[in-house]
């Protein structure tokens, strides 16, 4: 018998005990291959993909990404982790690995206390209080990077690579304080730096029907043409001839453009039928200011800005509207786009606004002059990654991305102690709740769980916990010597961002597992 809405999947049903022991085993296998890699003693693992090659990595993520258990319900224990991971690294661009440690610690611990004995809401409840407190704790301990510690960031985000490490630093100190940071395969087996013109603009896709790569969510456009309208776009017929020029030239392009929802689905229908290659981010600013922008972004890329209320007709948008860049690269954080050269008329602009800052006084009409001045003046320094191999440059991409990511996290929120310490000490910080026994053992358990990175890191030395106690903040082991020592001094630190997405990510899928008494699969062929 037919069956409405077309054939369907045979699904298996699992309760209570066997669901949450199954999905148990799943996140203990993956925390056992991810958590090897924690730390500056931690281990490589050697994945093999697809065609029966291998690929070395230290990168949690990747290893994470890289696990399918046969067993469905085992697997979406897995699936569930990678989850979390994937949100960590979306976020701060590192500390996956420390999510998934964390999250199997929270469970483990939840179990040797006997959690089932208590309402679940309540011991939630416990694990969400301590949860917020810690947070605050490391929000009022975090500082901020200075130029050395720069270096440190990036030194131990590359795994512990210091020649690498001193190489990303540069790379941020060369493109200055409004300047971006981008990764390149390099075409020889050197890695080096080369610092072009560029800017970047804090919107970003419309859609992820834009991803050129759906695993790291960005979207890649080289040599774009661009488009820029300070007017509504209500339909893809009023953009056609732009499009199908782009399309005959066989260019991507790259609209920053207010369109509303009927042109945005049509332009992702067609970019994932392949039929053009295209990215719709929404002008930035707003209001007045606003007009200023696109014309200086204009001017940059050698566009003509579209705008109905100075006369411009939206039946005539025509390709000698479009400016270029060399590159335009969309991320959750926004859009960079790299230009080899600026103009003429580009170095002349940003004379005049200099000019006009020196004799502004007023604090609103000064912060639009210096907005105005980062688009122009920004710089993009292009990281070149090479190898000897494409083993080795995959790994080595894979560090590179994890330290450019932490290098960013560590200057926009600031830095903790290293080496799992930060959360292990906070954990035995006071703390005053009004709780009931289900939400003081869920206190318990997020305490005993914080410690399990920084008990990781040791083992993963060959050191043993129980050797070493923390007596104060900011003191931590370094496992290169096994000593305690001030971690930030030592160059041991971790971007606040990092810890508080790997806490918050960890958490939340923790305690979704736990809360689940039925997993419903699919049937598979043996």
């Amino acid at each position: 018998m037919a069956q409405f809405g077309g054939p369907k999947l045979v699904k298996k049903l699992h309760f209570e005990d066997e669901a949450k022991s199954k999905l148990t085993v799943g996140i203990n296998k993956i925390a056992e291959a991810v958590g090897s890699t924690l730390g500056a003693s931690g281990r490589t693992v050697v994945i093999e993909d697809d065609f029966g090659n291998p690929h070395v990595t230290k990168d949690g993520v990747t290893v994470a990404n890289s696990i399918m258990l046969q067993n469905a319900v085992e697997n979406l224990g897995v699936t569930m982790l990678k989850q979390a991971a994937q949100q960590t690294a979306n976020i701060a661009g590192d500390g996956t690995t420390t999510s998934i440690v964390l999250a199997q610690a929270i469970i483990e611990c939840y179990k040797k206390n006997g959690g089932e004995e208590f309402s679940f809401r309540d011991v939630k409840d416990g694990i969400d209080k301590f949860k917020d407190h810690i947070l605050g704790i490391l929000e009022k301990k975090s500082i901020q990077i200075d130029d050395k510690k720069l270096d440190d960031v990036s030194t131990i985000s590359a795994n512990n690579d210091k020649e690498l490490g001193k190489l990303i630093a540069d790379a941020f100190r060369k493109a200055g304080d409004n300047g971006i940071v981008t990764m390149e395969t390099s075409a020889s087996n050197e890695t080096y730096i080369d610092v072009v013109e560029g800017t970047k603009l804090n919107s970003t896709f419309k859609s992820p029907h834009f991803y050129t790569n759906k695993e790291k969510e960005i979207s890649e456009l080289e040599k774009p043409l661009v488009f820029i309208s300070a007017s509504d776009i209500p339909n893809v017929r009023k953009i056609q001839d732009i499009l199908e020029f782009a399309i005959k030239s066989n260019r991507s392009i790259l609209l920053i453009a207010p369109l509303e929802a009927q042109p945005i689905a049509a332009l992702a229908m067609n970019m994932v039928k392949g039929n053009i290659k295209v990215n719709v981010i929404d002008p930035p600013s707003f209001g007045l200011k606003r007009k200023d922008i696109l014309e200086d972004l204009a001017l940059l890329v050698g566009a003509k800005v579209f705008d109905e209320s100075l006369g411009d007709s939206i039946d005539s948008i025509a390709p000698d509207l479009l400016g270029e860049a060399d590159k335009a690269i969309s991320d959750k954080d926004g859009t960079v786009l790299v230009i080899k050269e600026k103009s003429k008329e580009t170095k002349e602009r940003i004379e005049y606004l200099k000019s006009a800052l020196d004799k502004e006084d007023h604090f609103v009409l000064t912060k639009h002059l210096n907005d105005r001045l980062a688009l122009l003046c920004g710089g993009v320094s292009i990281l070149y990654v090479g190898a000897d191999t494409d083993v080795e440059l995959k790994e080595k991409q894979d560090r590179v991305d994890d330290a450019i990511h932490a290098v960013k996290a560590a200057r926009k929120e600031g830095i903790l102690p290293g080496g799992g310490a930060a959360l292990a000490y906070a954990a035995v910080q006071d703390w005053e709740f009004k709780l009931n026994g289900g939400g003081l053992l869920g206190v318990e358990i997020l305490k005993n769980a914080l410690v399990a990175p920084f008990t990781k890191i040791l083992k993963n030395a060959g050191l043993n916990p129980e050797d070493y106690k923390l007596k104060k903040w900011g003191s931590g082991v370094d496992v290169t010597t096994g000593t305690i020592k001030p971690m930030i001094e030592a160059g041991i630190i971790d971007p606040l961002l990092v810890t508080k997405s790997a806490l918050n990510n960890a958490v939340s899928v923790a305690t979704t597992i736990l809360s689940t008494d039925c997993v419903i699969s699919n049937v598979r062929e043996e």
